[in-house]
């Protein structure tokens, strides 16, 4: 799952033109930039999942968890949803420790190894993920509402379609499907992580709510919803084709997309952390 970062810091076939070489290297400002908000925020959010939910459950204060106010969260005598539970948190917890990295070119190389095994623990816990969070939304009831949870469910649902083609192709050793399908799986496992910076920044952009409700199934929500995994997975895509083309409108379209990804990410988890993460952290520390 590398090369988002290091193809797009790198020209492919020489090219002469002046505004090819500017595509690329607005591709390789944007990518580098979006890499360093995103590892911020999502270590940010390992530390609050860490810090909220996993630590009161070493200290044995189960019930602590609640202070972060889950949907359902831990519930005295119900076993299999409470392991369920804490076999979700667990895994979103160190998905955003080492997720990112399988995207540092310099780690494939030096070590291919650790690439190797840590793509294959990230995709392992993303399709677990996945699976917890789909019995949690529709089995042991947590959402908010119906309509409110197709958006995510769908999230859910296309995790393990990503993760088995991109085992299959690295099984095949065709690397370059196996990184195309391995970016589409790196975003959908972290829809999630996305919907809530979504969210975020569309409050602070409005001060407020608009077009969102409680049970985040008003009509923003709905996209937001969709848009958390479809927005990034059609910026990988676009990213993946332009990678070796000499199509200058590809080029800049894919340089301008990045940078627009660049940019809700760096307003999402801005607001994430002063909104959401920040305050709650804040209230246990």
């Amino acid at each position: 799952m590398s090369g988002f970062i290091s193809e797009a810091s790198q020209p492919a076939t020489p090219r002469t033109d002046g505004s090819a070489a500017a595509a690329r290297q607005l591709l390789r400002f944007s990518g580098i930039s979006w890499f360093a908000v995103a590892l911020a925020g999502q270590w940010l959010f390992a530390f609050y999942i860490g810090l909220l939910y996993l630590w009161p459950v070493v200290r044995g204060d189960y019930l602590a968890a609640n202070l972060a106010r889950p949907i359902t969260g831990f519930v005295a005598g119900d076993l299999s949803g409470n392991l369920i539970l804490f076999a979700h948190l667990l895994p979103a917890a160190i998905l955003s420790i080492g997720g990112l990295l399988q995207l540092v070119p310099q780690l494939r190389q030096r070590w291919p190894r650790v690439h190797r095994w840590n793509g294959r623990l990230f995709l392992t816990l993303g399709l677990c993920g996945a699976l917890t969070g789909l019995y949690l939304t529709w089995v042991r009831g947590s959402r908010l509402s119906d309509l409110g949870a197709i958006g995510i469910t769908f999230n859910g649902l296309l995790i393990p379609v990503a993760v088995g083609f991109a085992w299959f192709y690295a099984r095949q050793r065709n690397f370059a499907l196996h990184q195309r399908f391995a970016l589409h799986s790196f975003f959908l496992i972290n829809g999630v992580w996305t919907f809530r910076l979504f969210l975020m920044g569309w409050y602070l952009l409005h001060q407020g709510p608009a077009g969102n409700n409680a049970t985040l199934d008003g009509p923003a929500d709905l996209v937001l919803s969709f848009a958390c995994y479809a927005l990034p997975m059609l910026v990988a895509e676009v990213w993946w084709r332009s990678r070796r083309s000499q199509n200058l409108w590809l080029l800049w379209c894919a340089a301008l997309l990045l940078t627009t990804g660049f940019l809700l990410t760096l307003l999402g988890v801005g607001a994430a952390a002063m909104m959401m993460w920040g305050p709650r952290i804040s209230a246990v520390w």
